[in-house]
């Protein structure tokens, strides 16, 4: 049959050329492709480690900036509790100073009061003794229908207060 004949040599013919495209193709993918993919990948490896590289750096500097702010606060905060401490104890002092000067004021009122009082309580007591000179001679006048003097009277009057 000359049909299956011709299968052999059309196939021989194909398998050729296959072979050849296909040479063609590795020679041609693997000597141009291959060398540029290589290289893309090692550019992309190179760029992944310097990226990573940069990262851990600007982590360790994050790292230095907080503990920087840290310390700031640390120090801030000492210095807010020592200012506050400070005024809290002139505000003490202040206090302290306003309620001796006010004590002092209110000494000095107190004893002003007590010599007012002083001095009316000898006033009403003179009062009470020209008083009580003044009754003892009338009741004397009426009763024993004699006349006593005003200093006889008086002299009486504080005989009885100061024995009696």
């Amino acid at each position: 049959m000359p049909q299956i004949e011709q299968i052999t040599a059309t196939y021989a013919s194909q398998i050729f050329w296959l072979l050849i495209v296909f040479g063609l193709i590795y020679f041609g993918i693997g000597r141009g492709m291959v060398p540029r993919i290589q290289g893309t990948v090692e550019k992309r490896d190179a760029q992944i480690a310097e990226d990573l590289a940069a990262a851990t750096r600007a982590g360790q500097q994050a790292d230095a900036t907080e503990e920087a702010w840290r310390t700031r606060m640390a120090e801030a905060r000492q210095a807010s509790l020592a200012e506050t401490n400070a005024a809290k104890a002139k505000a003490t002092a202040d206090a302290a100073e306003r309620a001796k000067a006010a004590n002092a004021a209110m000494q000095a009122r107190l004893d002003a009061a007590e010599v007012e009082v002083n001095q009316a309580r000898a006033s009403a007591l003179a009062s009470l003794e020209d008083v009580a000179a003044d009754a003892a001679q009338g009741i004397v006048a009426k009763l024993a229908g004699i006349e006593v003097s005003r200093e006889a009277a008086t002299d009486a009057v504080r005989k009885a207060v100061t024995h009696g």
